[in-house]
């Protein structure tokens, strides 16, 4: 699997020969191995051209661009390694017809719930006793019918959610309290990371998409808007859990991130470079991690779960295979 480049040194990013290099502020050149990589996250104040863009384009990169704050701001996504007027016509008909998409809707709470627990059982019992949130969990789950549409899975799933952040606080050690979920602008340090960390997984199962002839614009939960990747935001739904919460307990935990990482002011609470540069080390490490898949019978890494959870939805819109979500089994 290719790897992903994180960039937070301000300056300017340019095509040199058959690589690309950042240029700082101060005139320092650092090339950067375009060969093996899949995307770039600029998270820095950085300038870049069409040169550069064309040339990312033909090698099939993708850039994420995160804001001045660090929310994600956008992609420049690269041509589709696949393109299939026949995929796009299956994924539209599937959108269009409320029961195909409400039962995919629903397959994607399912395994949105089923990881939440995953993660609330690995900590019960670990000095913990969260029977009574696994339970709402399961009964949130149990609930889910053929009948609802996708305003009540919603629901569902918003439930489902604020009875898995119930752990937060007592997960974390003290001086990190969450309180509740908030953004735009998140409000304390534990919201900051919620916030950094979906966006990494948000971005990185864009990229996911981009390897397949789906339309990362037409969803099945989560309504399809303008200046949005919606599809991204379905998928991405399964691997918040394991891949930004589970990091976020480990490096706060571990005192790999403390409270003076974060920087406040009257717009809120952020991760600070140096925090920022932490966390992204980390999303990175467990993004290669591998656990041995049952079905292909070998060790996959996460960031090549994302793409078969990709190709396993498109298999269902093509051949009417059931799809089964991303489900924590080890």
């Amino acid at each position: 699997m290719n790897d992903n480049y994180h960039v937070f040194t301000d300056g300017r990013l340019e095509r040199h020969n058959d690589t690309i290099r950042l240029v700082t502020e101060d005139g320092e050149k650092k090339y950067l191995p375009i060969e093996n990589a899949e995307a770039l996250f600029l998270h820095g104040q950085i300038d870049y051209n069409t040169r550069l863009v064309s040339f990312l384009n033909d090698v099939g990169v993708a850039i994420h661009v995160f804001g001045w704050n660090d929310y994600y701001a956008g992609s420049i996504m690269p041509e589709r390694g696949q393109t299939s007027g026949q995929t796009l016509v299956e994924q539209v008909r599937a959108y269009d017809d409320s029961t195909r998409r409400c039962a995919i809707a629903r397959r994607f709470i399912e395994g949105s719930i089923h990881n939440m627990r995953a993660n609330v059982k690995y900590y019960d019992g670990r000095d913990h006793d969260f029977g009574a949130v696994i339970d709402r969990l399961e009964a949130q789950a149990e609930s889910l019918s053929a009948e609802m549409d996708t305003n009540e899975l919603m629901g569902i799933e918003a439930t489902a959610r604020k009875a898995y952040y119930s752990i937060f606080d007592d997960v974390l050690p003290d001086g990190f309290v969450f309180g509740g979920r908030q953004y735009n602008p998140p409000d304390n340090e534990v919201n900051s990371l919620i916030s950094f960390g979906n966006s990494l997984v948000y971005a990185n199962v864009v990229s996911a998409i981009r390897a397949t002839a789906l339309d990362p614009a037409v969803s099945f939960l989560h309504e399809p808007g303008e200046r949005r990747y919606s599809l991204a935001l379905d998928i991405a739904d399964l691997f918040k859990p394991l891949l930004a919460d589970r990091i976020i307990f480990r490096v706060v935990n571990r005192n790999q991130l403390q409270l003076d990482d974060f920087e406040s002011d009257l717009n809120g609470c952020l991760l600070d470079e140096n925090g920022r540069k932490t966390f992204s080390k980390a999303f990175e490490e467990s993004l290669d991690q591998t656990v041995d898949h049952p079905r292909l019978n070998r060790k996959v890494s996460y960031q090549y779960l994302l793409r078969v959870e990709v190709y396993k939805l498109k298999k269902h819109l093509l051949t009417g295979e059931e799809y089964v979500p991303f489900k924590r089994w080890w």
